[in-house]
C-alpha cells in the first residue's frame, strides 16, 4: 500500500460548560427540568481539499491544519459557554448542538471536504453527526456502560497471563445509527436494551455464560450484538474495553481491535510561523487500529500482547525523545500530527500487517488519523 493511497483525518476538540432544558422530555423527567452539562465539542475533516487559514490571507502551514481547525471550534464554543442552550438551539438535543456546530464553524478549507461533527454530554453519552449526504451514515448515538467481571482464556499457550483466571472493570459501548429527522431512538431506548443483558454479566465468570466459553473481547463483542439486535435493529457497533488502553469494536461484519499508547516526546515545527516553531512537547497519545478475520481457535483478530511487543521497538524510538531530531522522520515530518501518522502507520505495516489505521494525537481530540480505513472509534468520544 503505497502512502499516496492513505487516507487522512483531522480532529479536533474542545469543552465547554453550558445548561438546557429538553423541550420534548416527559413531565416527570429530569431533562425537562433545567440542567447542565460540561460538554465536549468535535470535528472531524476526513482531507480530501487543499486548506487555507483566511485569517493569513494562504495557505496553512504544513501540520497547521489541525490547529487551525482547534481555534475556529474554540470560537463556536465560545458563544456557548456557560449560556442556556434554549436560548440559541430551539431544541438543544445533542444531535442539535452537534449540528449547530457544522453550521456555525467555518473551516479553514478552500472547498467542501467531509465532515463529522461529534458531541459528548457526559462520559456516558454522545452523538456523531454526518453533515454531507455521503456521511448520513456516520450519524450515531452512543451510551457507554460498565461491568465488572472474570474471565480466563481456553486456548492461549502455557504460561500466557491471559490463561490464568483474572477479572477486568469491562467497558462497552453502544452505538446506534440514526437518521435526521428520524430519530426514533433515545439514550433511554438503548438503556433498556442494556438492561436486558446486563444481569448476565455482571459479577459473573464470563466462561460460564452460554456462548461466552471463549471470552475474548471479541467474541464478546459479538456476543453482545447478536443479543441485542432485536432490541436495537439499527445497532452500529458494540465496543468493548477490556483494559484503558485496548478494546475491540464488531460492526455486525468485521472485527477491529485497538492498542493505546503514551508517548512523551519533545516537537518544533519548523514551518510554523508561531508558538508552535518553539521547542515544546506533549503527552502524545497514539492508537493503533487492526483488522482481521478471527481465529478459529483463538478466538481474537490479533494478541494485544503481540502488538504490544512487536511494536515496542517503534515505541521506544519516540518515546522521551525529540521528534524533530529523529533521522528518520526530518525528512517527511515536521513533527505535526498527519506526518507523525502516516510514517507510523507506514513504519508499522510490515511488522503488524492487520494494521489498518494510526491515530496521533497531541492533546484531547486533536489530531490525526491515518490509514487505508478510517472507520472505526475516534478517540475523544468514548474516555474522558
Amino acid at each position: 500500500m503505497s502512502q499516496a493511497a492513505l487516507l487522512t483525518r483531522y480532529g479536533a476538540s474542545c469543552r465547554f460548560e453550558a445548561a438546557r432544558q429538553m423541550v420534548h422530555a416527559e413531565p416527570t423527567s429530569r431533562f425537562s427540568r433545567l440542567h447542565g452539562h460540561g460538554f465536549l465539542a468535535s470535528i472531524f475533516v476526513d482531507a480530501g481539499a487543499q486548506p487555507s487559514d483566511p485569517a493569513l490571507g494562504g495557505p496553512v502551514y504544513r501540520g497547521g491544519e489541525m490547529p487551525a481547525m482547534l481555534d475556529e471550534l474554540h470560537r463556536c464554543a465560545g458563544l456557548l459557554d456557560y449560556q442556556r442552550l434554549n436560548d440559541i438551539v430551539s431544541d438543544p438535543t445533542d444531535s442539535n448542538v452537534a449540528r449547530w456546530f457544522g453550521q456555525h464553524c467555518q473551516l479553514p478549507w478552500d472547498r467542501p471536504a467531509v465532515c463529522t461533527v461529534a458531541l459528548q454530554s457526559t462520559p456516558e453519552q454522545g452523538v456523531v453527526v454526518g453533515l454531507a449526504p455521503q456521511t448520513v451514515h456516520r450519524s450515531r448515538i452512543w451510551r457507554r456502560y460498565r461491568f465488572q467481571a472474570a474471565h480466563q482464556l481456553p486456548h492461549v499457550a502455557p504460561g500466557h497471563k491471559c490463561g490464568r483466571m483474572h477479572g477486568h472493570g469491562f467497558e462497552v459501548v453502544l452505538a446506534v445509527a440514526v437518521t435526521p429527522g428520524e430519530q426514533t431512538v433515545t439514550y433511554d431506548t438503548i438503556d433498556r436494551a442494556w438492561a436486558s443483558v446486563a444481569p448476565l454479566l455482571q459479577r459473573q465468570c464470563l466462561n460460564d455464560v452460554d456462548g461466552l466459553d471463549n471470552p475474548t473481547s471479541e467474541i464478546l463483542s459479538a456476543w453482545l450484538m447478536h443479543r441485542l439486535r432485536p432490541a436495537l435493529p439499527l445497532l452500529a457497533s458494540v465496543s468493548v474495553y477490556e483494559t484503558a488502553s485496548c478494546g475491540a469494536t464488531f460492526d455486525g461484519q468485521r472485527y477491529r481491535i485497538w492498542k493505546d499508547f503514551t508517548i512523551d516526546s519533545a516537537v518544533r515545527y519548523r514551518h510554523a510561523d508561531s508558538e508552535r516553531a518553539r521547542l515544546h512537547g506533549y503527552t502524545y497519545t497514539l492508537r493503533l487500529h487492526l483488522s482481521a478475520a478471527l481465529d478459529d481457535v483463538m478466538g481474537w483478530t490479533v494478541d494485544f500482547g503481540d502488538v504490544k511487543q512487536v511494536f515496542d521497538p517503534v515505541f521506544k524510538s519516540l518515546d522521551h525523545h525529540p521528534l524533530h531530531e529523529n533521522p528518520e522522520l526530518v525528512s517527511v515530518s515536521d513533527g505535526d500530527t498527519a506526518s507523525m501518522a502516516k510514517w507510523l502507520f507506514t513504519k508499522s505495516q510490515d511488522v503488524l500487517p492487520q494494521l489498518v489505521r494510526v491515530d496521533w494525537f497531541e492533546t484531547e481530540g486533536c489530531g490525526s488519523s491515518v490509514g487505508r480505513d478510517l472507520q472505526g472509534p475516534d478517540l475523544p468520544l468514548v474516555r474522558l
